[in-house]
């Protein structure tokens, strides 16, 4: 693999499993520093236990972060949790904790790694966004606007840092076959049938392997592209933009 990320430090929220953990690997298999903040800490890289609903916790991550490595230089926003159900069918309760994770999880991160990022000449975040940002999904009302959120944060933030030298972009997988995915599919009535739903929405014919998406978060934050900001990379095996005719 490419030395790209030599001596560099990414960090990764939500990076001990999925598209985390694959973006974990291929950082590091890239010369990269790589810090896991995770709640579950026994990650295969350097991890700190971190719960992105905790500014205090994920201030104290971050510190931890900053003073193991001595720098920071890609923020990788990838925590997130699902909901499904229409908008009469989620509470106040989920839609509170779906955004505060979603959403402000990564606004707590960012604004905890801004203060490292301003010193590197390599700076970057990758949000994990997704197609259901700006797709109309079934049963995805309360996970779509958290995720739409999280595509406008993104190109707000973009602008507000560009001239800081720091590049933002989001990553918008499709269906990617995770264990996030698979505790959606083990609530349906039949888990089987919607997996295979799933499946054949998207033009491909298969879910989008969290490798996939892990080459996109590092393309997205390669010190090599640096013309790369205020962009939303779609990993969804073509469903944003094509209309097969069967």
């Amino acid at each position: 693999m490419s030395g790209a990320f030599e001596g560099l430090t990414v960090v990764i929220s939500g990076g001990a499993s999925g598209i985390g953990a694959a973006a974990a690997d291929a950082f590091a298999a890239r010369g990269a520093n790589v810090a896991v903040l995770d709640l579950n800490a026994n990650a295969q890289h350097w991890s700190h236990e971190c719960d992105v609903s905790d500014d205090h916790r994920v201030r104290s991550a971050v510190a931890a972060v900053a003073e193991h490595f001595g720098r920071i230089d890609v923020l990788v926003n990838n925590a997130g949790i699902g909901a499904i159900g229409s908008v009469e069918e989620n509470s106040d309760k989920q839609w509170f904790r779906v955004l505060d994770v979603n959403l402000l999880g990564m606004v707590r991160l960012a604004r905890a790694c801004l203060p490292h990022l301003r010193e590197s000449d390599h700076a970057a975040i990758v949000n994990t966004s997704s197609i259901a940002a700006t797709a109309g999904l079934v049963k995805r009302a309360l996970y779509s606007a958290s995720k739409g959120a999280v595509h406008s944060l993104t190109m707000a933030m973009a602008a507000d840092h560009v001239a800081e030298g720091i590049r933002v972009n989001c990553v918008a997988p499709g269906t990617a076959d995770t264990p996030w995915v698979q505790r959606l599919l083990d609530q349906a009535e039949d888990p089987v049938d919607e997996r295979a739903r799933l499946e054949a929405r998207q033009p491909t014919g298969r879910l989008v392997s969290a490798e996939e998406v892990a080459a996109a978060i590092v393309y997205l934050a390669d010190p090599g592209n640096k013309a790369l900001t205020g962009t939303s990379l779609a990993v969804d095996g073509g469903m944003s933009g094509l209309r097969l005719v069967k």
